[in-house]
């Protein structure tokens, strides 16, 4: 047996290039490699530590990245080994059927946990791994500490598997090409030769019958594509116990303890199979409600705690008693980690919460670069906070050449948002807080949504625009998807309406698009008034206190001859290209205005050495409160975000605002507010060269605005509107 292994970084510093096609992970692996067996290599993978290990086998049709919702939160508090069985993912292919036999699958699993060091093993399986984990029990019952089974395969009773997995079957079918397959019929070697992408669409969708599993079902079927119709026709043959004398022994003879997980509606294995095995086994039935045949796709969070309960019995999910405070009201605030902007109006409202209630104590959740706003604020910064997957490294993963797709970055983060979310929800469990504040943390939101038992405190939710907009590039795809996600919100707020205590739009009644969230919904406005109050804009500072310019630019440094122009695109790296393209233009700027000063803020996240600036160009680092010097400034030149734009307008300072492209909310939402004021000159990236960007400096640069006011208080009428929840 030929073992090879490799050690990856650092889960937390390993991140995909810029641009990568592959979806960025919540957890990267610590060690990773191959085990040869018969000639055939088995990849796997090992994430975290402790003294229990969970080995996540394989099933059938998918890959190991299936468990991609479970690996992050049980690499926090246990090992965690998960392998390709042969013909999937990185593992060797292999034609001939005799090889996926039930024991050949479990002598692979035994040599992967020998080529890892693991000696015994939580198994964890999936739909047709039940009859590997059962065998695995049989050859090796001192490896097996318990067994998992989810939607178990274990054709008990009569079922469309009786007639699929006759000895001759499947042998008989592959000789023959049928009409247009007609349900079961997909289950055929013919078909899958002939439109094998048409099989897997079909099979998954009936994995997933959940209302609003697109995404799920997207990457189930890229998964099931991974593997060819031969190798699939190979790993079926010949592969499953049929008598029930066999699989009632087996699951009798388990001598370890069990725990099923089924979907009361799922598809493909039978409910009342899982029953008989849980009850066969002497195990726990644990059923998910409304779930189909992966409950631990779509239903993570129940999932993940009732399989967390099960590994360790000092755990309970329900818990009754937290750890008892000093006596003061305790508040956690979490912000959405994209930019700054949501932490700089978080920390306004914390500090006008604070007046309001003055011995209240707040924690915060934060990651990178929202600490470094928090820090400078001399904030509390939860110590679970390193625990979060970074949303920043996603985001600049999922970028071109100032070309971010919003919407679509939005959901292949799901596997990051439900990792963050099960940190919230250890936070909460461990520790008593009085309330939660979340802004824009879309990962709480929906995951409270549907799991509305995990609701422990009084609960606000801020935001500062509703409803994903389809770029009109997308075609009907993206504008299907987008509706599905906005009907999924109006549902969960329907169903569940006071699960938020307090929904808080930030910004007016004109600042929301009419547009209809989708076919047969609401209009944006019309919805967003009838179920949030709008606190006005939050910019975290009185424009009045900038009222004397000139002392302001004595303060900051900047001459009275001097023109200054301000470059900054905000909180992560997706805005690099911008600044390059505006240092570009500095030398041509400058000789239409011999006196121009242009300060480059590179921000928390960009090496501000990549910009390769000319001699006359200052870059510089985060800034904290750099609004201030936004205010003192002739000009700016932002990326498109909202928070900047919006501290320009409050200042009424001319800027040139490039939106990313595809990017709906600063393309959409940003563009319809900053409008309505009348303050920003709009440009286009990818028709803009340094020559034209240096002649829009030269027009723009000291205009004089005359743009709409932006109402102040806003922070203080969110904090009156919150602090009612600690009353």
């Amino acid at each position: 047996m030929a073992i090879q292994t490799r050690t990856g970084s650092p889960p937390h510093d390993r991140e995909a290039p810029r641009g990568t096609p592959e979806q960025s992970r919540a957890r990267y692996p610590d060690t990773e490699g191959f085990v040869e067996r018969d000639g055939q290599r088995l990849f796997y993978e090992v994430y975290g530590e402790g003294e229990e290990t969970i080995f996540l086998i394989q099933p059938w049709l998918v890959h190991s990245r299936h468990w991609k919702m479970q690996i992050h939160y049980f690499a926090r508090h246990f090992r965690v080994l998960s392998m390709d069985g042969l013909g999937y993912g990185r593992s060797d292919r292999c034609r001939d059927p005799r090889r996926y036999g039930v024991a050949e699958s479990a002598r692979d699993c035994l040599a992967v946990m020998d080529a890892t060091g693991t000696q015994r093993a939580v198994i964890v399986s999936l739909s047709r791994g039940a009859e590997c984990s059962l065998e695995l029990a049989r050859l090796a019952p001192e490896r097996v500490a318990g067994t998992v089974f989810i939607a178990p395969f274990f054709p008990y009773t009569p079922s469309h598997w009786s007639v699929l997995t006759h000895p001759l079957a499947l042998p008989l079918s592959g000789l023959l090409k049928l009409p247009t397959p007609v349900w079961w019929g997909h289950m055929n070697p013919a078909h899958w030769r002939e439109d094998y992408p048409e099989f897997a669409n079909w099979f998954i969708s009936r994995c997933l019958p959940e209302p609003h599993s697109t995404k799920g079902i997207e990457d189930g079927v890229e998964w099931a594509l991974d593997i060819d119709p031969e190798t699939l026709t190979a790993t079926t043959y010949g592969h499953v116990h049929r008598k029930r004398r066999i699989l009632r022994e087996l699951a009798q003879n388990l001598d370890c303890p069990v725990l099923v997980i089924s979907g009361d509606r799922d598809k493909i294995t039978p409910p009342r199979d899982a029953r008989v095995l849980a009850r066969l086994s002497d195990g726990k039935l644990e059923v998910v409600r409304g779930a189909g045949h992966m409950p631990h796709v779509r239903e993570p969070v129940q999932v993940n705690l009732a399989l967390r309960e099960f590994v360790d019995p000092s755990f309970r999910r329900d818990p009754t008693v937290h750890r008892s405070g000093d006596g003061r009201p305790r508040a956690l605030f979490v912000s959405a980690p994209i930019g700054l902007g949501h932490v700089q109006r978080d920390v306004a409202v914390a500090r006008e919460l604070r007046k309001l209630v003055p011995d209240l104590q707040v924690d915060w959740l934060a990651q990178h670069p929202v600490t470094r706003v928090l820090q400078a604020e001399g904030e509390h910064i939860h110590p679970a906070s390193e625990h979060l997957a970074s949303e920043s490294k996603h985001w600049e993963s999922e970028c071109a050449e100032h070309d971010l797709h919003c919407f679509e970055a939005m959901r292949r983060m799901d596997e990051i948002l439900a990792a963050n979310f099960m940190v919230f929800r250890d936070v909460v469990a461990d520790t008593r807080y009085d309330l939660w504040v979340a802004d824009e943390m879309w990962d709480i939101d929906y995951y409270l949504h549907e799991n509305p038992n995990e609701k422990r405190a009084p609960y606000a939710w801020m935001t500062d625009f509703v409803g994903f907009v389809p770029m009109p590039d997308g075609g009907e795809r993206e504008a299907f998807l987008a509706a599905d996600y906005n009907a999924q919100m109006v549902e969960h707020i329907a169903a569940h309406p006071t699960l938020r205590d307090r929904s808080i739009y930030i910004g007016d009644p004109e600042d929301l698009i009419r547009e209809p969230l989708g076919p047969d919904l609401p209009t944006i406005r019309d919805w967003t008034q009838a179920n949030f109050d709008c606190a006005g804009y939050i910019t975290g500072f009185d424009p009045a206190q900038f009222a004397d310019r000139h002392a302001l630019r004595a303060e900051l440094g900047y001459g009275e001859d001097e023109r200054v122009c301000i470059v900054t695109v905000g909180g992560t790296n997706v805005g690099i290209d911008l600044l390059r393209r505006v240092v570009a233009a500095a030398p041509l700027a400058r000789e239409r205005i011999p006196n121009v000063r242009m300060v480059v803020v590179a921000g928390p996240r960009i090496d501000r050495h990549a910009l390769d600036a000319p001699d006359g160009v200052e870059v510089l680092p985060y800034v904290h409160h750099l609004y201030r010097n936004l205010a003192a400034c002739d000009l700016a030149v932002v990326q498109g975000g909202l928070t900047t734009s919006m501290e320009l307008t409050a200042n009424r300072r001319p800027f040139l605002s490039f939106p990313l492209k595809h990017h709906f909310e600063q393309q959409v939402h940003v563009r319809h507010r900053v409008q309505r004021y009348g303050a920003a000159r709009f440009m286009d990236y990818d028709s803009e060269t340094p020559e034209t960007i240096a002649g829009a400096i030269a027009a723009e640069i000291g205009r004089e605005v005359h743009c709409q006011d932006v109402e102040t208080g806003g922070a203080h009428r969110a904090a009156i509107r919150i602090a009612e929840l600690l009353n």
